[in-house]
């Protein structure tokens, strides 16, 4: 029988070391490789507040456009109307106002930071909702044909688009950025997973884009949902 020398043995348990090492740092690599991915795809609480922003953003254009075909006596179904004040409703004052108001808010009071700002940001938040109310009773056929109420559905959309255009602009540029310097970087993240959590609640898995995709039909109706028509003939 062939004997192993020490020496051919401790080669042998070195080699294999270095499999068992290689193996062992290639499983974490590949696990650390993953963890970083998932950390890649969280998307943080001003982020997160910032892109549903856009949402709100594209509803604005909805209600120029609307008012553009009032202004020219051009038809307007009031279903475009009715389905955007209820995202209004639904998921920009019930959801992502409601977060600024119980999370963010609150946070910059007791920080004593942008005091004033918070205070008008709320205000705002609460005459827009009373918009949204006559927004919402008025685009029906009946209100679009009878001159008063036609009036007030424009005075309406109108006022939200004049608020609510310099309100997410400064809450983007001041408000959000500020935020992560009044709380923990454990704090900033559980708030990240808090969000994500409370639009699965509300609106199911992937929620933010199946809002963008009822605004995108909105568009379609309308007719301006293709970006390229926007581009000026220069």
């Amino acid at each position: 029988m062939k004997t192993i020398s020490h020496s051919s043995r401790r080669k042998f348990l070195g080699a294999s070391g270095l499999v068992f090492a290689a193996s062992a740092l290639g499983g974490a690599a590949s696990l650390f490789g993953k963890e970083e991915e998932k950390k890649s795809e969280e998307v943080s609480p001003p982020e997160d507040l910032m892109r549903e922003h856009g949402v709100l953003k594209r509803i604005l254009l909805v209600y120029g456009e609307a008012l553009r075909r009032m202004d020219a006596n051009e038809d307007l179904p009031p279903e475009p109307l009715a389905d955007s004040a209820k995202i209004i409703r639904e998921f920009v004052e019930d959801y992502h106002e409601k977060l600024e108001e119980n999370f963010l808010f609150p946070r910059f009071k007791k920080a004593g930071k942008l005091v004033d700002l918070v205070d008008v940001l709320l205000q705002q938040h609460q005459a827009g909702r009373r918009l949204t109310d006559i927004t919402l009773h008025l685009a029906t056929n009946q209100a679009l044909k009878n001159v008063d109420d036609r009036r007030k559905l424009a005075d309406s959309m109108r006022q939200f688009i004049r608020m609510y255009s310099p309100h997410e602009a400064r809450e983007d540029t001041v408000l959000f950025p500020a935020f992560r310097g009044i709380v923990s970087a454990h704090e900033f993240d559980s708030l990240g997973e808090d969000f994500e959590k409370k639009e699965d609640e509300l609106f199911g898995d992937d929620g933010f884009f199946k809002v963008v995709d009822r605004v995108a039909v909105i568009e379609k109706k309308l007719g301006i949902y293709e970006l390229a028509q926007f581009t000026p003939k220069v």
